[in-house]
């Protein structure tokens, strides 16, 4: 499998790496600041972040993403990508742009420490949705979703997102945005390329499969 994931690092474009997705350097000490975020201080600042994102981090819009549960690491970065224009965003990038590194730690690790709820999806049919998370597609080059993302969608590593129990309808709407090339910043360009191979209705499935997985 890992040859599989560097074959499609080889096959990008020059043009992929001239600009770097995001500015976050996940060195020890990076790793060790985002860590040792205060979570107290964290759930302060996140009282203004409760109109999107609900008061314990489960959004009661699909518009907006749950952030409870969600990997530290992960959601320090994308504040890093807005604050810095590598993830564009009109509400966003000006939260961003006023917070502090250490603010920005804080409510990750606010936000990570809370548990994520299990979200009933419809009763719509995912098995080709199964198919791709537990075995890829070699024919069009797509790795196993779970390779990256865990057998239990909860992410893993520093930047790959949990996406058990998240909004269906946002998870169908971020993996457009990096289909159609208005989300960028994804890592060596790992999620634009595949998302760019799935279908619509591939999107929209595994939208509900991870949305059906219990937390």
């Amino acid at each position: 499998m890992k040859k599989l994931i560097i074959g499609i690092l080889l096959t990008l474009p020059a043009s992929v790496f001239a600009q770097p997705s995001s500015q976050v350097a996940w060195t020890p000490e990076q790793l060790n600041f985002v860590k040792n975020g205060n979570p107290s201080k964290g759930q302060e600042l996140a009282k203004a972040c409760a109109g999107c994102h609900g008061d314990k981090g489960i959004s009661p819009s699909p518009t907006y993403p749950s952030l409870a549960g969600q990997l530290p690491t992960y959601l320090y970065k994308q504040l890093q990508d807005y604050k810095n224009g590598n993830r564009a965003d009109p509400m966003m990038g000006p939260v961003a742009q006023g917070l502090s590194e250490q603010e920005a730690a804080d409510l990750a690790a606010w936000f990570g420490s809370q548990p994520a709820v299990f979200q009933s999806a419809s009763l719509m049919n995912y098995e080709q949705a199964e198919n791709l998370v537990k075995n890829g597609n070699r024919e069009r080059t797509l790795p196993p979703c779970e390779v990256c993302h865990g057998k239990d969608g909860k992410g893993q590593a520093m930047d790959i997102p949990a996406l058990s129990g998240q909004n269906a309808a946002y998870i169908s709407y971020t993996l457009k945005t990096f289909k159609n090339g208005t989300r960028r910043n994804d890592i060596y360009s790992r999620m634009r390329l595949i998302a760019e191979s799935l279908t619509d209705q591939e999107i929209d499935e595994l939208g509900f499969y991870y949305q059906n997985i219990k937390n």
